[in-house]
């Protein structure tokens, strides 16, 4: 007796579901600007030629690259085998010019290290015929921190302003703009400067669509030690109260990323470098590796209660006027709001779907999905169809399926094929309208 087996999945297969899956990401990411924040003990790491092989990938992509670099760990091997005493207050280094002479140096290097990296165009590197243009430049302009509690800093400084223009000319060309956690004042004179205030300042004022922070074992725990997947500003706020991190770089980090979030920028991201491939990751997958910190929107995602009914028939009604879809009764939508899911804004439902499971054959009925026109081609409705997929599979469901009559491409662009009607659970099919004549469409959730 002769026996088959199915062939196992190859890694070139993960590789080409991967990439596929990767596509909205990159649709996403295209000509969007980024400011990314390289740690000085990331610097160190011997993973630093593989991040930047990522980061040029992104470049290829269309993404609009700033970086700014960390130079801490560097800085303080110079200052002590220079013989100098490192002095700090409030965390801050106190830098006369002895220790500047030893920050310029160590800055120095690292610009130097980083343009080195990503010149590499070897055939067998994945920056063959990459061509960077790694621009750095007087691009942040700086003041003295000056004398505090009785404390003169002297050339440790703060960020005064972004040139915005100048580095937008720069990312306009398609060139990777380098900064450097040193800064020139309009005196000339030279400032030591907190890269993350640097990094933060930098997205704020570029009106970025995201900071990333590449640190070195950069992990935002709760208090199981679970990682953190997500945070406001204000719940990061609190876990920076608790002085949780005070003696470890993540406070600088996290401060950092909650600085740019409260600030107008979407999206901060915290990454442990430690990870190959954490970027990548973070930026093409849905779950991601790290901790985002995004400000709080007047938006919410969430099951529909019994008081959105309302808000649900309100924006139904249009829809059902015009045969979209099938008309129901505030008594049967009262009955099945369990069903629904809605995205409401500042109060308004401008989104909702239901889903219908049908245990017994593992299946279910997505419908009722409608988006507020002022709120369409936003992906509103792929958040309502990803967060019911969500539910589908938390109730064990391994397909969903829907009848629609003028929204096949858009199903159909969401991985769901044309079916017929026999592939209806049997309760369902006996419901069909002929005369209606929908479309069947079925996706398997695997």
């Amino acid at each position: 007796m002769t026996t088959h087996t199915e062939s196992p999945v190859s890694d070139t297969d993960n590789q080409v579901a991967w990439f596929r899956n990767s596509s909205p990401y990159i649709n996403a990411h295209r000509d969007r600007t980024f400011v990314v924040l390289i740690s000085g003990e990331v610097l160190d790491s011997p993973r630093l030629p593989a991040l930047v092989h990522d980061l040029a990938m992104l470049n290829a992509l269309g993404a609009r690259l700033v970086l700014v670099h960390g130079a801490r760990p560097q800085i303080g091997r110079r200052v002590d085998a220079a013989g100098l005493e490192s002095r700090f207050e409030n965390h801050t280094r106190i830098t006369d010019a002895a220790a500047l002479e030893e920050v310029t140096a160590a800055v120095g290097a690292l610009r130097l290290k980083l343009e080195g990296l990503f010149s590499m165009g070897l055939s067998n590197s994945p920056m063959h015929n990459a061509a960077i243009q790694l621009i750095s430049g007087n691009f942040v302009i700086a003041k003295p921190v000056g004398v505090r509690n009785g404390f003169d800093y002297q050339h440790t400084g703060e960020v005064r302003r972004i040139q915005v223009d100048a580095i937008r000319r720069q990312l306009d060309a398609g060139n990777v703009v380098m900064l450097s956690p040193l800064g020139a004042s309009p005196t000339g004179e030279l400032f030591n400067l907190n890269a993350e205030e640097v990094v933060s300042n930098t997205a704020i004022a570029l009106a970025a669509d995201k900071l990333i922070v590449l640190g070195e074992g950069l992990r935002v725990d709760d208090d199981e030690g679970r990682l953190l997947r997500e945070l406001t500003p204000q719940e990061a706020g609190r876990l920076l109260a608790q002085e949780r991190f005070s003696t470890d770089p993540v406070d600088r980090q996290l401060t950092a990323a909650c600085h740019a979030a409260s600030n107008g920028v979407a999206r901060a991201h915290l990454l442990d470098a430690r990870e190959d491939g954490a970027l990548i990751r973070e930026l093409f997958t849905r779950d991601g590796c790290g901790t985002m910190v995004t400000r709080e929107t007047y938006e919410t995602l969430r099951g529909a209660r019994i008081d959105d009914v309302g808000g649900i028939l309100e924006l139904l009604a249009p829809l059902e006027e015009d045969g979209t879809l099938v008309r129901r009764s505030r008594e049967r939508l009262e009955n099945e709001i369990h069903r629904f899911a809605i995205i409401e804004r500042d109060g308004m439902v401008i989104g909702c779907a239901a889903l219908y499971p049908f245990p017994e054959e593992k299946i279910g009925e997505l419908a009722c999905v409608a988006v507020h026109p002022h709120y369409r081609n936003s992906e509103r409705g792929l958040q309502l169809l990803r967060y019911l997929e969500r539910r589908a599979r938390e109730q064990s469901l391994q397909k969903l399926f829907v009848l629609t009559t003028r929204t096949a491409h858009w199903f159909r662009e969401q991985g769901f094929e044309p079916a017929s009607v026999d592939a209806l659970p049997a309760q369902r099919q006996a419901l069909y309208n002929w005369q209606r004549n929908s479309k069947v469409f079925v996706k398997n959730l695997g």
